[in-house]
């Protein structure tokens, strides 16, 4: 292999839960490929992403960087062009990273015109990626030049003149999921267009030249509606129920936040054509709806086998790093609540699978790692495989050691931020009266607690031993006034730690500038 280019396929999905993957137990979850997948590598069980919804999270995946460092903390929130990124580092290594899907990037606004049409979209491409196909993640997608609702139009004319919403609405027309299928057909979906593009984009490499492509899927992000056969091929019985209290009031003792969520949360955002509360959803219409996240989610394994079966048939899998992962989960009506928001572990436990395709990581191959670990990983995980150096400003840490047999790179706690402000759709939006200056929370997880501190709200502590639902809070529990402390001291070392540190590493001397070792 040293003779050969190294090669890097990130495959990033979107809102797929860490739970639903059959190599970890989901007989509900059809992946086989990716469960093929992970025996020729090392599967993280238990990793967890930095910060949702999808621009924050995808940005600390790009930087190895907190999100209270990068502060990108919502969709439409420019990224400060000072922050290196995966794109630019690899492009400095003599990479040409191409990309497939879309990064959630806005751009830093300095120096660019305020009507500049990248701040009219939910997230741009970052700089230096080299763009094969972008998703626009607006709901309406009708830039018919380099888009999906312009590709199905030219292949199905009975299609054209439907928008995004028209195409994943189901055919029954119902506005409450029922389990019928959506209108697109399976070849015709935003999956098989995404993945298409992937297809042409390695059969064009040169056998010579070292690719890196960032391979994105829309799915299973909402709208939660399958193509047939994918909408009911779970049975409906082998879907767990969701995990919640037996009524709303007694999540996280009456938590204001939650309490806000269970008044304001629409259907219309999760379904085409939804209508009403979330969290009014029948046991029966929930059950409906996680089984199209799961037709989502098979098909969506289908679709990156025939991109791992193109890298195969290239003859490329021996010298091309493979990891797999997904930007944050969905709450699936877990707590009464859909999307990827607040502070449980639903939106914020994601899959990684990586593949090392190098003899020395032969002993791990199959192995599954219950240990956490951070998306944050991922950045200085791929740069120490193609020889670059970690930036000393990278939060993560490399999993390579680990994947091949050496020391364990897990970690003890991990951590994760939210803002409670409004995003690209409503950017003006208060929660709860709180300005935007005031509406961040952190987490702070560790094997047995869970502290979730917010600015201007009351805190939650969770005991995972005793309640590993987190449904009861125990922050004004006497007997846990100790904890609390630890987590809290804990928390505030963390953050102390990982401080933003650009130059704070050098210093003038009398020897001129030197760094810090």
């Amino acid at each position: 292999m040293t003779d050969r280019p190294k090669n890097v396929l990130l495959i990033v999905v979107d809102q797929w839960r860490g739970d639903h993957l059959g190599r970890l137990g989901a007989a509900w979850a059809k992946t086989p490929r990716l469960d093929a997948l992970a025996t020729r590598g090392v599967t993280f069980a238990r990793n967890f992403c930095q910060g949702a919804p999808c621009g924050p999270a995808r940005t600390s995946l790009q930087t190895g960087k907190y999100v209270m460092n990068h502060r990108v903390v919502h969709n439409g929130v420019p990224l400060d062009s000072r922050h290196d990124h995966l794109a630019r580092m690899l492009r400095r290594a003599g990479y040409d990273p191409a990309l497939v899907g879309y990064s959630t990037t806005t751009p830093d606004p300095r120096g660019l015109a305020p009507n500049d049409q990248r701040f009219r979209t939910n997230g741009d491409i970052a700089d230096s990626w080299r763009v094969i196909t972008q998703m626009d993640e607006a709901r309406t997608r009708t830039d018919v030049a380099r888009n999906y609702v312009g590709w199905v139009a030219s292949r199905a004319p009975h299609h054209a003149g439907r928008d995004a919403d028209a195409l994943w609405a189901p055919q029954s027309g119902a506005r409450r999921p029922d389990g019928t299928a959506c209108v697109v057909e399976r070849d015709l979906s935003d999956s098989a267009w995404l993945t298409e593009a992937a297809l042409e984009y390695l059969r064009g490499r040169p056998g010579d030249m070292p690719w890196m492509l960032h391979f994105g899927l829309y799915r299973p992000h909402p709208p939660f509606n399958a193509p047939a056969p994918f909408h009911a091929s779970t049975p409906l019985e082998a879907i767990p129920p969701p995990v919640r209290a037996a009524r709303r009031a007694e999540e996280a003792g009456g938590h204001p936040y939650l309490q806000h969520l269970y008044g304001s949360q629409d259907l219309g955002s999760y379904m085409s054509g939804g209508k009403g509360s979330v969290a009014d959803l029948t046991d029966a219409e929930l059950r409906h709806l996680r089984q199209a996240y799961c037709g989502l989610i098979e098909e969506a394994d289908l679709q990156i086998g025939r991109v791992l079966d193109a890298v195969e048939a290239q003859g490329r899998m021996q010298d091309t790093l493979i990891v797999f992962t997904s930007d944050h989960g969905e709450q699936l009506g877990d707590h009464y609540l859909l999307g990827k928001l607040g502070f449980h572990d639903a939106s914020y436990h994601v899959p990684l699978i990586i593949v090392d395709p190098s003899s020395a990581a032969d002993a791990t191959r199959g192995r599954i790692v219950r240990g956490m670990t951070e998306s944050v990983d991922i950045l200085p995980t791929i740069l120490e495989w193609i020889g670059q150096p970690v930036p000393h400003t990278c939060d993560g840490r490399s999993l390579l050691p680990q994947i091949r047999g050496g020391a364990d790179c897990t970690r003890d706690t991990v951590h994760f931020e939210f803002s409670l402000r409004g995003g690209f759709f409503a950017p003006s939006q208060r929660i709860l009266g709180l300005d935007w200056r005031s509406c961040d929370l952190a987490v702070l997880r560790s094997d047995s607690h869970k502290y979730v501190h917010f600015q201007a709200l009351p805190p939650v502590l969770f005991d995972l031993r005793a309640d590993p639902g987190e449904i009861v809070d125990r922050s004004r529990d006497p007997a846990y006034r100790e904890v609390m402390l630890d987590m809290a001291q804990r928390m505030l070392s963390w953050r102390m730690h990982h401080a933003e540190r650009e130059l704070v590493n050098l210093s003038a001397s009398t020897d001129g500038l030197v760094a810090v070792a």
